[in-house]
């Protein structure tokens, strides 16, 4: 795995804020003193941070766990994520980079603009750090959080709840967005270059929205959300790092820079796309020939050489005999050096207000949402069709979780895996069907490759799943992180139950 993380190490003291000296990981700053330091200093290489960790360390572990990504054969890079597998090592990297350094800093910044009133600046903290925390407590349930960045006072901080600590990220959005009006200035950043406090707050609402949404089957918040709903102001754009990537080591988009750049050296191949999606993606007939297929497929991954579009199946990285599949069989994603990290698309707050609306039983504006969340989903895409996608997979109010579910997991494949695996996870959907990754391949032998025998719109077990996970279930949650919990007393024991307990808004 190439060692995208060291983007981290830009430098809290940069003294320019252009772009290129941010994403210049070549450099080796000193850095200022505590004293000198600005919200405009820290920001920008703050962002970069958590790009590194969100937009790629934990991206293609759950494009795995979703089902979305498979693994090419010959390599075995991401194998054990194929097979539903998440180590305490494996995931301490992008725990580190999140916690330690964005989370640390927006910490610092969020001090900085309250000494110096500059509440612009402090929502657009709070809703970055919010969303961190929030990506914590949605892959590992427990994290610190309440006794965090304390340093040598407390080398051992609680893991706090993630109940608990969505609870606090509400209350400090609210708090922040309480503070901030539309044209406070906002210090130098990425997410929203030039821009004043107005896009922060429709950013903040909307992951009001999400964390309100995804706790309210255990939480009651339906005051809260109704009076959030009513006041509206959400994003009807989506929240992205793009426009500041360069084709040069070191300042690419990193989830290019990690599994498709030869910059580092490195020419592996390892993620494909799942015959689950493609098989959803598309509809055939008892011919096997094609007869609808999702625009926003050609969309999110190239075709194989044969111009056709293949994916290969969970928990095997295939053979690479010469009888097999050559290198080109499968089909890759579409990646650019100046692809966008996406952090909350328009796509995923009209389906966030589609299945508010209908678990009051408001079919009428669940599903007018619900087509609003699919024309934004292919419009990110960039690709026409989203009536005929609507008319062919209509909104159901009898089956809402399902219905939503699967176009969800759909729209995010080529966005934001990360995210996929959470709704996936908290709606249960797609959801398992009878048929196995060995119904569909042996492992072993070309001729045995069936992908007719995938049923659409569902999972299925790997050809060999993790055993603490088993047959016809999703990793629930990753193991607390090695460079986290082995040095911390305070960490909780990680059992081998704990695979497939859910994290709390799934229970």
């Amino acid at each position: 795995m190439k060692k995208l993380f060291i983007i981290a190490t830009i430098a809290m003291g940069l003294a320019t804020t252009s772009c290129d000296s941010y994403l210049d990981i070549n450099q080796d700053p000193n850095s200022p003193q505590e004293k000198d330091m600005t919200p405009s200093i820290l920001f920008p290489a703050t962002e970069m941070s958590l790009t590194a960790s969100y937009g790629d360390l934990f991206r293609i572990p759950a494009g795995y766990h979703a089902q979305q990504f498979a693994q090419e054969f010959g390599t075995s890079n991401y194998l054990d994520y194929s097979r539903f597998t998440m180590s305490a090592t494996r995931s301490s990297t992008g725990y580190w980079q999140l916690m330690a350094r964005t989370l640390k800093n927006l910490e610092t910044v969020r001090k900085l603009a309250t000494e110096n009133e500059e509440w612009g600046t402090y929502l657009a903290a709070t809703t970055l750090r919010a969303f961190g925390f929030q990506a914590l407590v949605d892959a590992y349930g427990e994290v610190p959080f309440s006794e965090a960045f304390q340093g040598s006072a407390n080398p051992s901080p609680k893991y706090d709840d993630g109940k608990d600590i969505y609870a606090a990220l509400i209350a400090e959005l609210e708090d922040a967005l309480s503070k901030a009006s539309a044209n406070d200035p906002v210090a130098t950043n990425f997410l929203f270059p030039g821009e004043r406090a107005g896009a922060w707050i429709s950013f903040a609402k909307s992951l009001l929205l999400k964390l309100m949404m995804r706790e309210s089957g255990v939480v009651d918040v339906t005051s809260k959300l109704d009076a959030l709903v009513a006041q509206g102001d959400f994003i009807d754009f989506d929240v992205a790092y793009e426009g500041c990537w360069k084709n040069e080591s070191g300042q690419m988009s990193p989830y290019y820079a990690e599994e498709f750049s030869t910059a580092w050296g490195s020419t592996q191949i390892n993620v494909i796309a799942n015959i689950a999606l493609v098989g959803t993606m598309q509809e055939k007939n008892a011919d096997g020939d094609i007869v609808y297929q999702d625009p926003r497929l050609a969309a999110f991954y190239n075709t194989n050489a044969s111009g056709e579009f293949t994916g290969g199946v969970s928990g095997t990285n295939f053979s690479t005999a010469a009888d097999s599949y050559p290198v080109n069989y499968w089909c890759r994603p579409k990646a650019s050096y100046d692809m966008p990290v996406y952090l909350l698309t328009y796509s995923e707050v009209e389906f966030f207000l589609s299945e508010y609306y209908a678990k009051k039983g408001d079919a009428t504006n669940a599903a007018a949402h619900y087509n609003g969340a699919i024309g934004a989903s292919f419009a990110t895409a960039g690709v026409a069709g989203a009536g005929d996608y609507v008319a062919r997979y209509p909104y159901d109010q009898s089956n809402y979780k399902k219905v939503l579910g699967i176009a969800k997991w759909v729209a995010l494949a080529g966005v934001n895996n990360f995210e996929a695996w959470c709704e996936m996870r908290r709606l249960d959907y797609p959801a398992f069907g009878t048929v196995k990754g060995t119904d569909i391949y042996d492992g072993e032998n070309a001729d045995s490759y069936h992908p007719e025998r995938y049923q659409p719109g569902t999972l299925y077990t790997p050809i060999q799943v993790f055993g603490q996970v088993g047959p016809n279930k999703i990793l629930e949650r990753w193991p607390y992180p090695s460079n986290s919990a082995s040095a911390n007393g305070n960490a909780p024991k990680f059992t081998d139950a704990d695979y497939v307990k859910p994290v709390f808004w799934g229970m």
